[in-house]
């Protein structure tokens, strides 16, 4: 069995793991005890975080389906693993809270952090905001998604690399947030515990750039 289809196996493992580990772990937490309402911090951190994870996990699989790199290989499958372990804690959250798993369609993100419209923070455009956004700091574009399908070889690599560093550093601020603010202390834990991860990551992909004679994607 080749390095690809280990991987493969090892990730859907990690995935239905995940999964069912994560409703035991949310149900035996949030047993006997209030759950956030819709509106709350940890609603909306746990469901914005899943969407930015998941696309981390896309763009992640992308490279480790396509890189001839073994190093970058077995890193985007880290990536791909850890994120898909959190996301499937904060969906067994959200089920046993009786909230959706995934904002509406076309709702706007971060509302969560506005804090009465004190608070400031990115709106995913390089400005900021006391209030909701419609795309999230770090978010790749359909555009760059694509391209990131068609590309081969080193170009993919480093673009892969651009793309999840500013993913990584993007998705900081709400959990940085949420590890201050959120209102239950498995959320503020998984919050801080994704702040080291990402952060850690972040400088593990810096140094990738640099080895390949690269830069981080400008500040939008």
């Amino acid at each position: 069995m080749n390095r690809t289809l280990v991987l493969v196996a090892a990730l859907v493992a990690v995935l239905l793991v995940g999964a069912a580990g994560g409703m035991l772990i949310s149900t035996a937490r949030t047993t006997d005890d209030t759950p956030p309402n819709a509106a709350s911090i940890d609603v909306g951190f746990a469901q914005d975080m899943r969407v930015h994870h998941l696309q981390a996990v896309t763009m992640a699989g992308i490279e480790r389906d396509n890189t001839s790199d073994p190093i970058l290989q077995g890193f985007a499958f880290d990536v791909e693993s850890t994120q898909l372990a959190q996301s499937s804690e904060m969906a067994g959250w959200l089920t046993v809270w009786g909230q959706p798993q995934l904002p509406d369609a076309g709702a706007p993100h971060m509302q969560w952090m506005s804090e009465g419209g004190t608070h400031t923070h990115s709106n995913g455009e390089g400005g900021k905001t006391t209030g909701s956004v419609q795309r999230m700091p770090g978010m790749a574009t359909s555009e760059e998604l694509d391209k990131l399908r068609k590309l081969t070889g080193k170009e993919l690599d480093v673009f892969f690399l651009q793309l999840m560093l500013r993913h990584h550093e993007g998705g900081l601020e709400m959990a940085e947030y949420a590890a201050e603010h959120g209102a239950k202390g498995y959320v503020r834990n998984l919050a801080d515990k994704i702040v080291q991860s990402q952060e850690n990551e972040a400088n593990l992909m810096k140094s990738y750039l640099a080895e390949r004679g690269a830069q981080p994607l400008p500040s939008p």
